[in-house]
C-alpha cells in the first residue's frame, strides 16, 4: 500500500502544518501519522484540525476532524470503524491511525485545518 504524505503551509501568522509517517505499509499493517503545528495552539476554540487524503487521480477525501480544545472528534462514516484520531496538546500536535490498509487506502494524506 503506497502513499504519501504532505503538509498545508500558511503564511497568515506563519502557522505550519508538518505530517510524519512512514513511506509505504503492507497490506493488513496500520498506518499512523502524525501532524506537527507551529504558529497556533491546537486547544484554540477557533479550529478544527483534519486529516484528509486524495487518491490517484480522484478528489479529496475527509477522514476525520478533531476539536482539542473540548474533545470533540468527527469521523467519515466509510471509514471510522478502522479510524482513530487523537491531539497531543503538550506536543501541540495530533495523529491518526488508520488500520488494516489495504490497496484502496492508497492516497496522498494530508493534514489540515480549518476555521470553526
Amino acid at each position: 500500500v503506497n502513499f504519501g504524505i504532505s503538509e498545508e503551509t500558511g503564511s497568515l501568522a506563519e502557522v505550519q502544518l508538518e505530517s510524519s509517517g512512514p513511506g509505504t505499509v503492507r497490506p493488513g499493517q496500520n498506518l499512523n501519522l502524525v501532524c506537527k503545528v507551529t504558529g497556533v495552539s491546537i486547544t484554540s476554540s477557533s479550529y478544527a484540525w483534519n486529516w484528509v487524503r486524495q487518491p490517484p487521480g480522484k478528489g479529496l477525501e475527509w477522514i476525520a476532524r478533531i476539536f482539542p480544545h473540548n474533545g470533540g472528534k468527527w469521523y467519515s462514516s466509510s471509514l471510522q470503524s478502522r479510524t482513530t484520531i487523537a491531539s497531543d496538546n503538550s506536543k501541540n500536535e495530533y495523529s491518526l491511525q488508520l488500520n488494516s490498509m489495504s490497496a484502496t487506502d492508497t492516497a496522498m494524506y494530508y493534514c489540515a485545518r480549518d476555521a470553526q
